[in-house]
Protein backbone atom coordinates (compact mmCIF):
# COMPACT_ATOMS: atom_id res chain seq x y z
CA UNK A 1 0.00 0.00 0.00
CA UNK A 2 1.25 3.52 -1.20
CA UNK A 3 1.24 5.67 2.08
CA UNK A 4 3.05 8.24 3.85
CA UNK A 5 2.60 7.99 8.07
CA UNK A 6 3.41 11.21 10.51
CA UNK A 7 4.38 11.36 13.65
CA UNK A 8 5.99 13.19 16.54
CA UNK A 9 4.01 15.99 16.70
CA UNK A 10 2.67 17.32 20.15
CA UNK A 11 1.79 20.42 23.13
CA UNK A 12 4.91 22.40 23.25
CA UNK A 13 5.42 25.60 25.03
CA UNK A 14 6.15 28.48 23.17
CA UNK A 15 10.08 28.33 22.27
CA UNK A 16 10.28 24.53 22.39
CA UNK A 17 11.39 21.96 19.94
CA UNK A 18 9.30 19.27 17.87
CA UNK A 19 10.88 16.72 15.51
CA UNK A 20 8.52 15.35 12.95
CA UNK A 21 8.78 12.32 11.09
CA UNK A 22 7.26 10.61 8.17
CA UNK A 23 7.98 7.07 6.87
CA UNK A 24 6.84 6.27 3.57
CA UNK A 25 6.11 3.09 2.19
CA UNK A 26 4.83 1.62 -1.29
CA UNK A 27 7.28 3.72 -3.36
CA UNK A 28 10.52 4.17 -4.21
CA UNK A 29 10.70 7.26 -1.50
CA UNK A 30 14.40 8.16 -3.03
CA UNK A 31 13.03 8.59 -6.15
CA UNK A 32 10.97 12.09 -5.13
CA UNK A 33 10.83 15.14 -3.49
CA UNK A 34 9.05 15.80 -0.67
CA UNK A 35 7.56 18.67 1.08
CA UNK A 36 6.34 19.61 4.30
CA UNK A 37 2.94 21.53 4.25
CA UNK A 38 0.34 22.44 7.35
CA UNK A 39 -3.10 23.73 7.98
CA UNK A 40 -4.16 25.81 10.81
CA UNK A 41 -7.48 25.61 12.53
CA UNK A 42 -10.03 27.64 9.92
CA UNK A 43 -7.33 28.06 7.35
CA UNK A 44 -6.09 26.47 3.97
CA UNK A 45 -2.97 24.56 3.54
CA UNK A 46 0.34 26.33 3.74
CA UNK A 47 3.33 25.08 2.45
CA UNK A 48 6.39 24.95 5.30
CA UNK A 49 9.47 23.29 3.36
CA UNK A 50 10.84 21.22 0.99
CA UNK A 51 13.65 18.51 0.13
CA UNK A 52 14.82 17.60 -3.30
CA UNK A 53 14.73 13.75 -3.52
CA UNK A 54 18.72 13.01 -2.75
CA UNK A 55 18.28 15.35 0.15
CA UNK A 56 20.76 17.75 -1.45
CA UNK A 57 18.95 20.71 -1.70
CA UNK A 58 16.11 22.31 0.94
CA UNK A 59 13.69 25.36 0.59
CA UNK A 60 12.02 27.28 3.12
CA UNK A 61 8.83 29.88 3.37
CA UNK A 62 10.03 32.74 5.12
CA UNK A 63 8.47 31.91 8.34
CA UNK A 64 10.29 28.71 8.44
CA UNK A 65 13.62 30.04 7.83
CA UNK A 66 16.61 30.00 10.38
CA UNK A 67 13.62 28.00 13.02
CA UNK A 68 12.75 24.83 10.93
CA UNK A 69 15.21 22.14 9.23
CA UNK A 70 13.90 19.65 6.47
CA UNK A 71 16.04 16.54 6.22
CA UNK A 72 15.53 12.73 4.69
CA UNK A 73 17.16 9.41 5.73
CA UNK A 74 16.55 7.42 2.13
CA UNK A 75 17.66 4.27 3.60
CA UNK A 76 14.71 4.05 5.90
CA UNK A 77 12.24 5.76 3.94
CA UNK A 78 11.88 8.38 6.14
CA UNK A 79 11.64 12.43 5.98
CA UNK A 80 12.05 14.76 9.14
CA UNK A 81 11.18 18.36 10.71
CA UNK A 82 13.22 19.56 12.99
CA UNK A 83 11.11 22.51 14.45
CA UNK A 84 12.79 25.02 17.02
CA UNK A 85 11.81 28.46 18.54
CA UNK A 86 7.92 27.33 18.04
CA UNK A 87 5.68 29.91 18.39
CA UNK A 88 1.54 29.91 18.79
CA UNK A 89 1.34 30.92 14.61
CA UNK A 90 2.72 27.42 14.30
CA UNK A 91 0.23 25.71 15.83
CA UNK A 92 -1.31 22.93 13.03
CA UNK A 93 -1.91 19.83 11.63
CA UNK A 94 1.31 19.22 9.86
CA UNK A 95 1.53 16.66 7.12
CA UNK A 96 4.02 15.34 4.30
CA UNK A 97 3.25 15.78 0.66
CA UNK A 98 5.36 13.57 -2.07
CA UNK A 99 5.82 15.95 -4.71
CA UNK A 100 7.71 14.76 -8.48
CA UNK A 101 10.87 13.69 -8.98
CA UNK A 102 11.82 17.21 -9.40
CA UNK A 103 11.13 19.45 -6.46
CA UNK A 104 8.05 21.59 -7.34
CA UNK A 105 6.80 22.52 -3.99
CA UNK A 106 3.27 21.04 -4.68
CA UNK A 107 0.87 21.37 -1.84
CA UNK A 108 -1.55 19.04 -3.19
CA UNK A 109 0.30 15.13 -4.06
CA UNK A 110 0.01 11.93 -2.01
CA UNK A 111 0.00 12.71 1.84
CA UNK A 112 -0.17 10.95 5.00
CA UNK A 113 -3.06 11.75 7.93
CA UNK A 114 -1.00 14.35 9.77
CA UNK A 115 0.29 14.89 13.21
CA UNK A 116 -0.79 17.64 15.33
CA UNK A 117 1.46 20.31 16.40
CA UNK A 118 -0.13 22.65 19.51
CA UNK A 119 2.09 25.08 20.95
CA UNK A 120 0.83 26.54 24.08
CA UNK A 121 1.59 28.00 27.27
Amino acid sequence: EVQLVESGGGLVQPGGSLRLSCVASGFAFSTYAMNWVRQAPGKGLEWVSGITSDGLITHYEDFAQGRFAISRDNAKNTLFLQLNRLEAEDTAMYYCVRDQSYWSGSLYGLRGQGTQVTVSS
